[in-house]
């Protein structure tokens, strides 16, 4: 068979036939679906389920967001170093304390994050009456309790990022 291009004719190649198959084998394992860590303390998520929460890791953790308000983060880590705050944090701040604390005893701060008083609280999991207060902990916040929740400051723009725009701001003359 062949091929005319401006009256020249030239023999036509017939198009090689390809493979479907990669010439490599795969490794099944790089192509694996990570498996998603399980949620910890669910319970939680199905009490405040009504509000549509959304949740974003952070921290190894689970943060629970309720519009544009962080209201709680669920965490459980297993290492026996990292257990001491395994349980659900509550977004407050130190002015609801008190208040708090009248309805959560063993409410504490957060020892992980190195100070003495955080704004953050844990009712942690290893009390006794851990579901029961977690889960009056969601009844607080779908009540709208303003105790619980605050709404994210803006993200602070990374050290390389504030170098670069002060390399790029222009010298005074």
């Amino acid at each position: 068979m062949t091929v005319a291009l401006n009256g020249t004719r030239f023999p036509a190649r017939m198009p090689k036939p390809r493979r479907n198959a990669p010439s490599v084998p795969l490794d099944d394992a790089l192509f694996a679906v990570k498996q998603r860590k399980p949620v910890p303390h669910e319970f939680v998520l199905d009490a405040i389920a009504p509000l549509s929460p959304t949740t974003r890791p952070m921290f190894g953790c689970l943060a629970i967001y309720v519009k544009d308000k962080i209201v709680l983060i669920l965490r459980n880590k297993e290492k026996r170093d990292q257990t001491a705050d395994n349980g659900v944090w509550l977004a407050t701040t130190e002015e609801h304390h008190r208040s708090l604390r009248q309805e959560f005893p063993n409410m504490r701060s957060i020892k992980v994050l190195r100070k003495k008083v955080t704004g953050w609280q844990v009712l942690p999991a290893d009390a006794e009456d851990f579901e029961e207060t977690a889960l009056h902990a969601c009844e607080l916040v779908l009540a709208g309790d303003p105790r619980i929740g605050k709404v994210p400051g803006a993200r602070r723009p990374s050290r390389s990022g504030t170098k670069k725009a002060h390399m790029n701001k222009p010298h005074p003359k």
